[in-house]
């Protein structure tokens, strides 16, 4: 399961952090992204589609489109209204926590103005108010 190999992963990142005082040795970038979608492919069940796919970074087993993102911060920047959503966050031991699941309309309604690089953000805060009705969400993998 990938949750063993993503703790091992942050548990490295700690101990270089701790050899090397000062320097931070964060996921980021396209590792993050990568760890959020296959993260989400084994929870979900999800068939994901080819990395830098537009919009939508995979789709569930009844056609329905899905944009994952994975933060280590506060907040999400969106490019585009995603059909559905799925908001991960992830802490310094490599743990994921799921923070949205639902249909992308309303927290793209809710993000702030497109910035210059034109995305959209929205806070961590301002999408956990968001209340999902069960049957609206993506529903988990029997494990």
């Amino acid at each position: 399961m990938i949750t063993e190999t993503i703790k091992k992963l942050y548990s490295l990142v700690a101990e270089l952090e701790q050899q090397y005082p000062g320097r931070h040795f964060t996921p980021d970038g396209h590792m993050l992204g990568s760890i959020g979608e296959v993260y989400a492919k084994e929870r979900y069940g999800l068939k994901l589609y080819d990395a830098s796919y537009p919009v939508h970074d995979g789709e569930t087993l009844d056609g329905r489109k899905v944009q994952i993102k994975l933060t280590q911060i506060n907040s999400i920047s969106m490019y585009e209204e995603p059909e559905f959503l799925i908001v991960l966050k992830i802490d310094k031991k490599g743990a994921i926590s799921e923070i949205y699941n639902g249909p992308g309309k309303e927290p793209w309604d809710l993000a702030g103005s497109v910035q210059k690089n034109g995305q959209r953000t929205i806070s961590i805060k301002k999408l956990m108010s968001i209340e999902v009705p069960e049957n609206q969400r993506i529903r988990k993998v029997e494990r």
